[in-house]
C-alpha cells in the first residue's frame, strides 16, 4: 500500500515538506516499502490518509534511498513514525520511555487518528511535547 502514500526522495524534499507546511502535522513514516512492519503501518496510514488530509499530512522516506536523517533521528529500526508541526519536531509520551518517536506498527486505525489529532492540538497550543491518550507502556500489549 505505499505506493499510494506519497514518498520523498531526496533530502532536501524531507526538509521542504517539514518546513513548508504551515498549518497541518506532517507525519513521516521511515523505513522500507518492503519490510513487513512497514507494510502494516503503510495500510493503516494510507487508510486514514483522507481522514485526516485537514490537520494532517502523511509521507513516507526510505532510510536506505535517504540516510541523512538516519543518524539525526536515531532511525534504526524497521519502521518509524515521527511528527513535525510548523518545522518542529513534536514529541509524544508514549508511556514506552521513547517522547521521540513511534517504531511500531499501530495496527488500529482510530488510535493514530487519535494520535495526529492529539499531536495538531497540542502543537498548536505551542507545546512540543503531548500526552498520547492510550498508555502504551505494557510490553506487547500495543
Amino acid at each position: 500500500m505505499a505506493y499510494l502514500l506519497p514518498h520523498l526522495r531526496t533530502g532536501w524534499a524531507v526538509d521542504q515538506a517539514i518546513v513548508n507546511e504551515e498549518d497541518r502535522v506532517v507525519v513521516m513514516r521511515f523505513g522500507h516499502d518492503a519490510d513487513p512492519t512497514c507494510m502494516v503501518q503503510d495500510e493503516v496510514l494510507m487508510s486514514i490518509a483522507d481522514t485526516v488530509k485537514n490537520f494532517g499530512v502523511i509521507y513516507c522516506v526510505d532510510i536506505t534511498e535517504v540516510p541523512e536523517f538516519n543518524e539525526m533521528y536515531e532511525l534504526y529500526d524497521d519502521c518509524t513514525c515521527m511528527f513535525f508541526y510548523r518545522n518542529k519536531h513534536i514529541m509524544i509520551d508514549l508511556g514506552t520511555g521513547n517522547n521521540n518517536k513511534i517504531n511500531w506498527a499501530l495496527k488500529d486505525k482510530q488510535e493514530f487518528i487519535d494520535l495526529i489529532e492529539c499531536v495538531y492540538r497540542g502543537a498548536r497550543k505551542g507545546r512540543g511535547l503531548v500526552v498520547s491518550p492510550k498508555d502504551y507502556s505494557t510490553k506487547y500489549q500495543y
